[in-house]
């Protein structure tokens, strides 16, 4: 084990850029910037620096740091590393960078028109820490104090900025969505907290702790959990698994506990809306693998069928709703809708495919959201209208920027060749080994994508330049910063997703296993071939 603390430092760096930017003068908007991205690009660069050091193949949670944290309760400051865990820090710390340049000038305070850049790069910077110490937290009540404290610089995120032009009823607008996105989630983790503190009682009962105090420590808890050793019956387990769900679903979202997520989408800036679809929402996803799974087996495996319907009625309601959508970008948030619901198919399915196309979609959607979340941003900015009716003929007089919409556009849709992909094709073949009704419904929603994408391509960007568009301009070097390696990311993980597989595989393994989770046999038994024969089957 290393003597630097690697995980600390991952997530104290971007804290600690934000406490600098803060106590920067006010006057200067650039020095703020600047120096909030050079703390981003720190973050990103320790990030990869421990993924470089880890070994897929070794312990499972590896770069382990233990400390004393609060030794009444026997909560600890415990942090580690799987690869799960490590692709969506990844993940976190190379979008953060990006969506600092794409919101360069998104700093102006509602209302009163106020540049505020030191307040808005550093409540970006903060929510990067906390997503990274939720990701890397292997002690419950750590993980829940920042799963819940996200929330806060996240809400001002949301109800805080905006264009000069926020007329009084769309300052009123973006208010609501950020106080519906913060009691959603508040509810969520106030069920949560309940469930945790129940876990906590059965640690006491079991003395799992130190001196009767009980443990917080998720692997300890992990442990008793799958030997039977937690001394609850299945209808407290069931209860408690149902806590944790709720609060996860919420913060994902899945149908029906998502409807916060397009007015909030819609109302924050687009690197904001990106940093919370992109990189806050997965901390649901990823509390289901990590929480949900491990901690509540038996409960898993009891409510599998029914989250899978719920899943799949999100999968096929966002992409319904995104086709009848007029506001572009409510379109995209939509669309996100559909694919979370493709992500908690591929967790509950429980197959070996399923989670690991279900962990790596949460990585390419990530990158997918961002860049036609952010070029749609882009375009809006210039033409001043979120409705679709209003373009048509982009592509003549910002070929560039249709150009890398399309791209994105297609990687929505899952197109071959590019990252979505691979993991929406894993997900469903996962899927459909066990649940083959499920994996059919949800192979609907791959038509419904090419509908809401190629026509909004076709009504946005084709045919004759529509009046107001003349003006639009291409991107801008600063906008292609931000584009390009979201497009490059997007190409080279659909051609070559093994260096992400090689981390995902191994903790899904693992998982699985903790579990007693086996993958269904298939369907046609293969018949073993001969040694010496050239691949000539056994005759029998």
């Amino acid at each position: 084990m290393s003597a630097v603390p690697w995980l600390t430092v991952l997530w104290l760096l971007p804290v600690v850029g934000a406490a600098v930017v803060l106590l920067l003068p006010t006057t200067r908007p650039n020095v703020a910037r600047w120096t909030g991205l050079v703390f981003a690009v720190a973050t990103l660069t320790v990030a990869l620096g421990v993924a470089m050091a880890f070994q897929p193949g070794g312990e499972q949670f590896q770069f382990v740091e233990s400390h004393t944290w609060i030794p009444a309760f026997g909560a600890g400051y415990t942090l580690g590393v799987d690869g799960i865990a490590l692709v969506l820090t990844l993940l976190t710390a190379g979008l953060v960078p990006l969506l600092i340049v794409a919101g360069w000038h998104d700093d102006r305070e509602v209302g009163s028109g106020k540049r505020v850049a030191h307040i808005y790069i550093a409540l970006t910077l903060l929510v990067e820490g906390m997503v990274l110490v939720s990701f890397l937290a292997l002690d419950i009540l750590l993980f829940y104090v920042f799963f819940e404290a996200m929330l806060i610089p996240m809400y001002f995120l949301i109800g805080g900025f905006g264009p000069r032009t926020d007329s009084a009823a769309v300052r009123q607008q973006r208010s609501r969505a950020a106080v519906k996105f913060l009691l959603y989630n508040l509810l969520g983790g106030l069920i949560m907290l309940a469930a945790v503190v129940g876990l906590y009682v059965l640690t006491v009962q079991q003395d799992l702790g130190v001196d009767g105090a009980g443990t917080f420590d998720l692997r300890a808890v992990v442990a008793a959990a799958n030997a039977g050793e937690l001394g609850a019956g299945p209808a407290v387990l069931n209860a408690l698994f149902l806590g944790f769900m709720f609060a996860f679903a919420v913060k994902a979202p899945l149908w029906p506990l998502h409807t916060w997520l397009p007015d909030a989408a819609v109302s924050a800036t687009p690197a904001s809306a990106v940093l919370m679809m992109a990189v806050v929402d997965k901390v649901g996803t990823f509390g289901m693998l990590r929480y949900c799974l491990l901690l509540f087996p038996a409960a898993s495996d009891t409510y599998a069928p029914l989250v899978i319907a719920l899943a799949v009625i999100g999968i096929l309601y966002g992409a319904l709703l995104a086709i009848g959508q007029t506001d572009v970008m409510r379109l995209i948030a939509y669309t996100s809708i559909s694919h979370f619901g493709f992500i908690v198919l591929g967790i509950f399915a429980m197959t070996s495919q399923s989670q690991t196309g279900a962990t790596l979609y949460m990585v390419n959607h990530g990158i997918s959201t961002a860049a036609l979340f952010l070029v749609a941003g882009f375009l809006v900015s210039r033409r001043g209208s979120r409705l679709i009716a209003d373009y048509g003929g982009v592509q003549k007089v910002a070929p560039v920027l249709a150009g890398t919409f399309f791209v994105a556009g297609l990687a929505t849709l899952s197109l071959p060749g590019l990252a979505p992909f691979v993991s929406e094709f894993l997900v469903l073949v996962g899927t459909f080994s066990r649940y083959q009704v499920a994996a059919i419904l949800a192979t609907g929603a791959l038509v419904l994508a090419a509908i809401y994408v190629l026509w909004l391509y076709q009504r946005m960007m084709t045919g004759p330049v529509a009046e107001g568009n003349e003006g639009i301009r291409d991107l801008v070097p600063r906008e292609l910063v931000v584009v390009v390696p979201l497009v490059g990311a997007l190409i080279f993980l659909g051609v070559y997703p093994k260096p992400v597989l090689d981390f995902i595989d191994p903790a899904v393994h693992q998982t699985l296993t903790t579990i007693g989770s086996v993958d269904p046999p298939p369907p046609v038994p293969v018949q073993p071939e001969a040694a010496n024969t050239g691949g000539v089957p056994h005759e029998r």
